[in-house]
């Protein structure tokens, strides 16, 4: 309930993303992830919701063990409780508030069960300061084991959050068969992990393109957060902006440029009930040397390739074409923990422009070669290939 009324998130995951652009597609909710982002302050991000009509899940950072935090260290948990009763108490009363999240994905590669203990003492906190608003924590996928740990130590929470990604259509089944009874939220959920997809012989995940990551937002939707209308009150999908997570387009619906993908037209359908009136451009297919990236592609050093896009234009806009290949990433994180973007390899064209191109393969190495289909009016589309050069 918010001002009184029933309120169902219509929301996306937005750290730095575009608050205006999530207002003119139909959103009404978004999610942080800390207080404090390093760019704005929590008072800025909670006063651009306002002025947008927007209500934001504000989230709490809470320590995780896979970074070193220790929930058997008192004075280190009390120092905690101490720094999020400041926070909390600052921004209680601001009228874009719509809940607090204590911490993300704290069940991600930890042993010690006292972290829900210290989630509970935090919402019973939060709740003594702030009686106007819910608590809730984000956990990384959902088991027997964490919902039964989140009954038994931490009753205070008025409501579960889950992220899933490529298994979401399990979750409406998942959450009876596991003894949920309260509500729940989906506060990340989107593209088909890299932790879920099929890799190449040298272990490179395969990144779906544009349109297919479009078409799974359309189906997850419907056949989970749409269809669970008991116990489920609305999601946040992942990610309204950019990030460098394996590659530069795998989670971002939007591309590191502003442009926005198909995605972002399917959102814009499931909040409206229609598509806007210029859509994003669909890719039909991507091939290296007549191969998908399916395909484990060996190459050799200094041969020649040939790239093939087909890509088009539901509106028929005049498309632009761009072409990029990187080194395949080596600073890999877990849990969306900051990566360093791969390094760019300039592209040794020796004919062809637009949707198809002849190249000398690089030096030894793993790469991905990128296509991106721009209409002109702020929508891409885009697709990778990981292919390996001996």
């Amino acid at each position: 309930m918010v001002n009184g009324a029933p309120f169902y998130i219509k929301g996306a995951g937005l750290e730095f993303g575009d608050v205006a652009a999530l207002a003119k597609h139909g959103g009404n909710a978004f999610r942080t992830w800390r207080v404090d982002n390093g760019q704005r302050s929590a008072k800025e991000i909670l006063d651009e919701a306002q002025k947008n009509g927007l209500m934001v899940m504000m989230g709490i950072e809470v320590a995780r063990e896979r970074h070193g935090f220790d929930y058997n260290d008192s004075v280190a948990v009390r120092q905690q409780k101490e720094r999020i009763r400041k926070e909390v108490t600052a921004l209680k009363d601001h009228p874009a508030l719509l809940l607090w999240g204590i911490g993300n994905e704290l069940n991600l590669e930890y042993t010690n069960p006292k972290v829900w203990d210290a989630v509970n003492d935090l919402s019973k906190m939060i709740h003594a300061i702030d009686p106007n608003h819910l608590t809730t924590t984000s956990l990384a996928g959902i088991t027997q084991e964490n919902i039964t740990l989140i009954k038994e130590r931490c009753p205070d929470l008025d409501l579960l959050s889950v992220q899933l990604y490529g298994d979401l259509g399990e979750l409406p089944t998942k959450i009876r068969q596991y003894g949920w009874e309260k509500a729940y939220i989906v506060t990340e959920w989107g593209a088909t992990g890299y932790w879920e997809v099929p890799t190449t012989a040298w272990k490179a995940p395969v990144e779906e393109h544009s349109s297919v990551k479009a078409a799974n937002y359309l189906k997850r939707y419907n056949e989970a957060i749409a269809k669970d209308t008991d116990q489920c009150v609305g999601s946040f999908v992942f990610l309204w902006g950019n990030k460098q997570e394996r590659t530069p387009t795998w989670f971002g619906i939007f591309l590191e440029d502003g442009s926005e993908t198909e995605s972002v037209d399917v959102m814009h359908y499931l909040w409206n009930g229609k598509y806007p009136d210029n859509q994003s451009p669909k890719l039909q297919s991507f091939t290296l040397n007549g191969k998908t990236a399916y395909d484990n592609i060996t190459l050799q050093a200094g041969t020649t390739c040939t790239a093939q896009a087909n890509i088009s234009d539901p509106d028929s806009d005049p498309l632009s074409i761009r072409w990029e290949l990187l080194r395949e990433a080596t600073d890999l994180r877990s849990g969306g923990d900051v990566e360093a973007r791969p390094e760019a390899v300039p592209i040794t064209a020796m004919k062809g422009e637009g949707r198809h191109i002849t190249f000398k393969a690089p030096s030894k190495g793993a790469y991905r070669l990128f296509v991106y289909g721009y209409d002109g009016k702020g929508h891409a589309a885009t697709a990778n290939i990981p292919f390996l050069i001996k």
